[in-house]
C-alpha cells in the first residue's frame, strides 16, 4: 500500500463581533494602553456574546473550512475539537458540532492541551489519514476565554480573547502536507496556569466562587520563562525530524500569547519578522484558537503559495508545547 501524505485541504476562522480595546479595559481595571502594548503587543481582543458559546464560534469556522476545502460535512470521518472552554463537560463540543454540521458518519471528541491543542489535534488527524483509517478529518481550535476570565484581575483579563479556527485534513500530493511533529509536556508546571475550581479536585461551590477560584489563574513570570525556552526549541526539533534546515522555513505561525515571546522564537530561528504571522494586536491570546485563526487568516489572504514550508508552534497550560512542519499543499486559488 503506497504511503498516504496528509495535509490541509481548507481553512476557516471566526471571531465575535464585539471588540474590547485597551482603552475599554482602562475603565474596568487599573491598567493603561501603553503598558499593555509594551508588555504584550495586544491592542484589542474579541469577546463572545452571552448567547455565543464556543460551539457557535467553532461551527462558523468549520463551515468556512469545509467550503474552502470543497468537502461536504457528510463526508467527514472524524471531528476533533481542541478547547478548554467547552460548552459543557459532557457532551463534548465536538459531538455538538457533529450534529449541527450534519456530519452523520463522523466520530467526534474534544482534546485538552490548552494553547497547544490545535497542533496536538493536527498530529492525530495526520496519523488517521496516513494510516488509511480515515479520509477526511475536521480539526478545530476554539475558545470563549472571556467566560472564564476574572475581569477584576488585571494580570489576566488584558491577555485573552475569543475565537475559533478550523482546518480540514485529507490526502494531498506526495511530498506535501504534514512532514513532522514535536509534542511535549511538563506537568510539574501545571499550577502555573490553571482554573483551580473547575473539576473533581475542587468542585465549584459558593465558597470557591466567592474566592474567585472558578477563573483562570496564572503565574505570568513562570509561563513567560517556560514559553521563551520551548517555542524556538520545539520548532528546531520539528525541523530536524523533517530533515530540514531553519533557512528552508518560509513562514512561522506561532501561538499568539505575547509579542516578546514571538520575537524571541523568531530570533532563535533567525526568521525575519515579515515571515512570522502575527495577529495578536487584534485578537490577544485565543488559546487553542490562536494558531488556526492566524493560519486561516494568512491562507485566505493568499500569503502562502504551494510548496511553502510552514511551521506551527505553541505552548500552553499543562504545561504543554507542540510544533509541526508542513509543506503547503493548496494552490493559491484552490
Amino acid at each position: 500500500m503506497p504511503k498516504i501524505s496528509a495535509g490541509i485541504l481548507g481553512t476557516g476562522y471566526y471571531v465575535p463581533e464585539k471588540v474590547l480595546t485597551n482603552f475599554d479595559l482602562e475603565k474596568m481595571v487599573q491598567t493603561n494602553d501603553a503598558w499593555i502594548v509594551e508588555r504584550t503587543g495586544i491592542h484589542e481582543r474579541r469577546i463572545a456574546a452571552e448567547d455565543e458559546p464556543v460551539s457557535v464560534l467553532a461551527q462558523r469556522a468549520a463551515e468556512m473550512a469545509l467550503r474552502d476545502a470543497h468537502v461536504d460535512a457528510a463526508d467527514l470521518d472524524l471531528i476533533i475539537m481542541a478547547t478548554l472552554t467547552s460548552d459543557r463537560i459532557i457532551p463534548s463540543t465536538a459531538c455538538v458540532l457533529q450534529d449541527r454540521l450534519g456530519a452523520k458518519k463522523a466520530a467526534a471528541f474534544d482534546l485538552s492541551a490548552a494553547c497547544s491543542g490545535f497542533v496536538y489535534a493536527a498530529s492525530i488527524a495526520t496519523q488517521f489519514i496516513e494510516s488509511g483509517v480515515y479520509r477526511r478529518v475536521l480539526v478545530i481550535g476554539g475558545e470563549t476565554l472571556s467566560k472564564v476570565i476574572d475581569w477584576q484581575d488585571r494580570n489576566t483579563c488584558i491577555l485573552f480573547g475569543d475565537g475559533a479556527g478550523a482546518a480540514v485534513f485529507g490526502a494531498v500530493e506526495d511530498g506535501y502536507g504534514m512532514l513532522s511533529f514535536d509534542l511535549g509536556s511538563d506537568g510539574s508546571g501545571g499550577d502555573a496556569l490553571d482554573i483551580p475550581s473547575s473539576g473533581s479536585l475542587c468542585p465549584v461551590t459558593p465558597e470557591t466562587i466567592e474566592q474567585r477560584l472558578n477563573f483562570v489563574h496564572m503565574d505570568g513570570k513562570a509561563v513567560f520563562r517556560f514559553a521563551t525556552k520551548v517555542m524556538g526549541r520545539t520548532v528546531e526539533t520539528s525541523l530536524e525530524r523533517a530533515g530540514m534546515q531553519r533557512e528552508e522555513l518560509d513562514y512561522l505561525v506561532p501561538h499568539q500569547a505575547n509579542i516578546r515571546i514571538i520575537q524571541a522564537a523568531a530570533k532563535r530561528l533567525a526568521m525575519p519578522m515579515d515571515k512570522v504571522i502575527i495577529n495578536i494586536h487584534r485578537y490577544g491570546n485565543m488559546s487553542a484558537a490562536s494558531i488556526p485563526v492566524a493560519l486561516a487568516e494568512a491562507a485566505h489572504a493568499q500569503q502562502f503559495k504551494k510548496g511553502d514550508n510552514i511551521a506551527l508552534a505553541g505552548f500552553g497550560a499543562g504545561l504543554t508545547w507542540a510544533s509541526c512542519i508542513m509543506k503547503w499543499a493548496k494552490e493559491e486559488n484552490g
